[in-house]
C-alpha cells in the first residue's frame, strides 16, 4: 500500500491561519497551535464586535437626539412618544444625523411633535 504524506491538505489548512495570523506578534503568527488558538479567539471577537457595534451607535445617536431634544425643551421619551402619536416616520441614525448638521429642520420636527404632544 502506499505511503500517504497528507501533504497538501494539511498545507492549506496550516496556510489558511497563518493568513489569518498574519499581523499578530510573537510565537502567534508562526507557530501553528498558537496561531491557531489566536485566530479562534479574535474571530470570536471579531463576531461579537460587530454585534456591539450597532449597539453602541444606536445609544451614541439616543444621546444626540436627547441633547437636541433639550435643547428645545423637551425630553427624548416624550420627543420619541411623540413622533409616534404625530405618525413621524424617522429613525434615529437619521434624527441624529439632523441633529448636529441641521438644527433648523430639527427644531421643525420639534415643533411638530411639541403640537402634537400638548393638545
Amino acid at each position: 500500500m502506499p505511503r500517504a504524506k497528507r501533504g497538501f491538505k494539511a498545507r492549506q489548512r496550516r496556510k489558511k491561519i497563518f493568513k489569518l495570523a498574519k499581523g499578530m506578534t510573537q510565537r502567534r503568527k508562526n507557530v501553528y497551535s498558537v496561531a491557531k488558538r489566536s485566530v479562534f479567539k479574535a474571530l470570536k471577537y471579531a463576531y461579537v464586535g460587530r454585534k456591539e457595534r450597532k449597539r453602541d451607535f444606536r445609544s451614541l445617536w439616543i444621546v444626540r437626539i436627547n441633547a437636541a431634544c433639550r435643547s428645545y425643551g423637551i425630553p427624548y421619551n416624550r420627543f420619541i412618544n411623540g413622533l409616534k402619536v404625530a405618525n413621524i416616520a424617522l429613525n434615529r441614525k437619521s434624527l441624529a444625523d439632523m441633529a448636529v448638521n441641521d438644527p433648523a429642520g430639527f427644531g421643525e420636527v420639534v415643533a411638530k411633535v411639541k403640537a402634537v404632544v400638548t393638545h
